[in-house]
């Protein structure tokens, strides 16, 4: 049996930031990292973004295992805990005993459940991407099932390459979850201008191979099925331990999980604690991947550091783009300052007392740290929104 002073369980952008973490306080500690993925870790945002576009995919490797004193163990899943002998069991049998466990499991793809087809590219990893880039070309047919950050940046991408696009989404608009009604709208318009037909407010019912049928009974050939709708956080390991989980790992304001000082979670599985916004939040972006697992690393190591960072998001979809920070939701208040309508402005998500908890900067770039701090401040927003 190994015996490793920290074990990182998950090989994504949290894990890599989590193990620099341990670095920067410890610069001797063993660390081991087991990922199911056979691919070291990397960066995920790329894979329906940049790479798509030109960027080298050379760019997208952390260099986790240029740390000293690591290991990184590859196509391994942690299947068992034993916490209080502080023992992990992978699927080959292979046990780890540890002094620091980090949990930084992520999350598993949604499905359309048992009558889904199981052709479907659920996208998620740099083998997703592999696939639907050697696939895709001019004329290609593809369903995107799904219009939030996935299916939107997905269908933008897919476009671009050449691709026939058909958007299938529940919702009325794209990322419908997140933008004021008019301007998710006026974004069904923008995709339809560059070819895609969007079909929203329309389920999808069953897919036989390339096949798709719709709630409504209609039916879309294809020669591509891929859905983006969302993740699930992976907290079935947790759970079987004994741990507390409530859509997430519950962890303090130092990551680590409630009832212990030798167990954390970071990253998409962990819900933690926002000072600034007086409520636990979970997140899957990759701001917070990077730092909450940089944060609990070192917290890891002995730093003793409250993670108080508002994590940031943004995406691009098509000519449009945005960056987004704090708490981003349009059943709230909105106050909005427009320079060009739906092309360029400023939303702010406010409560009752015209604080804001959110904003959402549309084409409108750096002013992430400024919008941060008007949240942090909790002061009404004056007639005037000036970020």
């Amino acid at each position: 049996m190994q015996t490793t002073r920290y074990l990182i369980v998950g090989g994504g952008m949290t894990g890599d930031a989590a193990a620099k973490g341990i670095r920067e306080r410890d610069p001797e500690g063993s660390i081991v990292l087991v990922s199911a993925e056979t691919d070291p870790p990397y960066a995920r945002p790329p894979l329906t973004k940049g790479l798509w576009s030109g960027t080298d995919e050379a760019k997208i490797w952390r260099h986790t295992e240029d740390l000293p004193g690591i290991e990184l163990r590859l196509g391994r899943r942690i299947v068992e805990l034993d916490l209080d002998g502080r023992r992990a069991v992978d699927d080959t049998g292979e046990e780890i005993a540890w002094e620091k466990l980090l949990l930084a499991t992520g999350g598993r793809p949604r499905t359309l459940g048992p009558s889904g087809d199981d052709t479907i590219v659920y996208f998620r990893t740099l083998r997703d991407y592999h696939l639907l880039r050697e696939r895709a070309g001019e004329g290609v047919r593809v369903v995107a099932i799904g219009g939030g950050f996935i299916g939107s940046e997905l269908a933008a991408a897919l476009t671009s390459a050449g691709c026939r696009v058909t958007m299938v989404f529940p919702e009325d608009g794209i990322a419908a979850r997140l933008l004021p009604a008019s301007l998710s709208a006026f974004v069904n318009e923008v995709y339809r201008g560059h070819g895609v037909e969007v079909l929203a407010g329309e389920t999808v019912s069953s897919v036989d191979g390339g096949r798709v049928t719709t709630g409504s009974g209609r039916v879309l050939d294809a020669d591509l099925v891929v859905a983006g709708l969302g993740i699930i956080p992976a907290t079935e390991l947790a759970q079987a331990a004994g741990l507390p989980v409530d859509d997430g790992i519950l962890v303090d304001e130092l990551g680590r999980v409630e009832g212990r000082d030798d167990v954390f979670a970071a990253g998409d599985v962990a819900r933690f604690p926002s000072p600034v916004l007086g409520r636990t939040f979970r997140v899957e972006h990759e701001d917070h991947a990077k730092s909450h697992g940089r944060v609990v690393g070192e917290n890891m190591a002995g730093a003793g550091m409250p993670y108080d960072h508002l994590p940031f998001f943004y995406s691009d979809m098509f000519e449009l783009g945005y960056e987004a920070v704090g708490e981003i939701d349009p059943r709230m208040r909105l106050r909005e300052r427009w320079d060009d309508p739906n092309r360029k402005g400023i939303v702010a998500y406010v409560d009752d007392d015209d604080r804001p908890r959110g904003f959402l900067f549309w084409n409108v770039w750096d002013k992430v740290g400024a919008g941060s701090e008007l949240i942090a401040a909790g002061k009404p927003l004056g007639e005037e929104l000036v970020v």
